[in-house]
């Protein structure tokens, strides 16, 4: 069947108040940046719902993009059509006709948001409950839990009929709580803290630190296509890439082993927090999970946070790993953060990391090192790549090497 709208609702905007326009319009520009190449679709987004005016694009295409938005609680592929009562009737009995099965119930749901109608909605349950069963005679009525809901709205310009629900994901509209960095590496981690921290509505810049030639481009791009794997839930989402070699090396030359890994993280919390400040984002974000490696103690952390103020989340601070792996599995970037292409904090682990950092000596150590140069360098060489649904990196260039041999 061909609809001629989608009908999405709110769930949790509902609860905003005053505010409920700001969270309404940026749910709808994710919604704008998802359907990015269906120029065709128009959008109108109202207090109670959003309608998505088709135009002749096929449904289940529109429907694939629906789903992971975060702010919708649920929609409907809907027909739009006359309110006259055969015209009703005729369209509830082909979509039923359609969509029916063998032994399966159905109920009427009518409502009217045009009270002059010439029918009240216990009428209109009754007339078109009556329609299906005169051309589906075997099919039955069943007031609670049925297999179809018909849901009928009766609007002041139209009729419009509807046969499914479809959940959506929830959550917040990405962008309605603020900006945050995400430091994203290619492990498994991060990504799910960007996955969870847009999900309450934080929109997210993917900041990553990159060190060749110790990293290789191949750990580059499965950087980039795991945030390729973040952008269904609002579009687009901006890569940043930091150049990290000369800070690593220095580290590794002047600062004793058990503390590189300390000294190397408050350096990318202070070049992240830069670019924060720079970008007017709000916070910082990673997957930072307690105890899981030496660097995610909390004597760690104390000393790593210790070059900053800005509010650092850590969403799965409490998940233990398989948590962590069973929400990448189904946000589908854990077979991609286990490809073996290591990042630079992996590169230079050290071999007996500090678990317990003393903040005076990590001090100390950076004494050796001229930090602010460093830091300005790595800052001037960043680049900017604003990454879409749909593209691909990693297995882009793959195919392109593998043509070249």
């Amino acid at each position: 069947m061909e609809y001629s709208e989608i009908m999405v609702r709110y769930g949790e905007l509902s609860t905003k108040g005053k505010n409920r326009r700001i969270f309404i319009n940026q749910l709808a520009k994710n919604v704008r940046h998802s359907l990015h190449d269906f120029p065709e679709v128009k959008i109108h987004a109202d207090r109670d719902r959003m309608h998505l005016i088709l135009n002749g694009v096929e449904y289940k295409d529109i429907k694939a993009r629906l789903l992971p938005i975060f702010g919708i609680q649920n929609f409907s592929p809907a027909l739009q059509i006359e309110k006259d009562l055969s015209s009703l009737k005729k369209a509830v009995q082909e979509q039923m006709r359609e969509i029916y099965q063998e032994g399966q119930t159905f109920k009427i749901n009518t409502r009217r948001s045009d009270h002059k109608y010439a029918y009240d909605t216990n009428q209109l349950n009754q007339i078109l409950g009556d329609a299906v069963l005169e051309c589906l005679p075997t099919i039955k009525v069943q007031m609670k839990n049925p297999d179809i809901k018909v849901l009928v709205e009766i609007r002041q310009e139209s009729a419009y009929i509807s046969c499914e629900t479809i959940n959506g994901a929830g959550g917040l509209p990405v962008g309605s709580s603020g900006k945050g960095m995400l430091m994203l590496s290619g492990g498994i981690d991060s990504p799910v803290a960007g996955y969870l921290s847009m999900k309450r509505g934080v929109e997210i810049e993917a900041v990553h630190f990159a060190s060749p030639p110790y990293t290789s481009e191949k750990a580059l791009l499965k950087a980039m296509d795991l945030t390729v794997k973040l952008t269904p839930y609002v579009g687009k989402i901006q890569f940043i890439e930091v150049p990290f070699t000369e800070i690593q090396e220095e580290i590794k030359q002047k600062v004793p082993s058990g503390y590189l890994m300390t000294v190397t993280r408050r350096m990318m919390m202070r070049i992240t927090d830069i670019l924060r400040k720079q970008r007017r984002g709000l916070a910082i974000i990673n997957g930072e999970s307690l105890g899981q490696v030496a660097s995610q103690t909390l004597p760690s952390m104390v000393a790593i946070n210790d070059v900053t103020v800005t509010p650092v989340i850590r969403p799965v601070v409490s998940m233990d790993k398989l948590e962590i792996i069973d929400i990448a599995n189904a946000i589908d970037t854990f077979n991609l953060s286990i490809q073996p292409y290591e990042d630079c904090c992996t590169i230079f682990a050290p071999p007996q990391p500090k678990t317990k950092p003393k903040l005076e000596k990590v001090r100390e150590y950076e004494k050796y090192l001229q930090v602010d140069e460093l830091i300005v360098r790595a800052v001037a060489g960043i680049k900017i790549t604003e990454i879409k649904t749909g593209q691909s990196y990693l297995n882009s260039a793959v195919a392109e090497f593998e043509d070249f041999l």
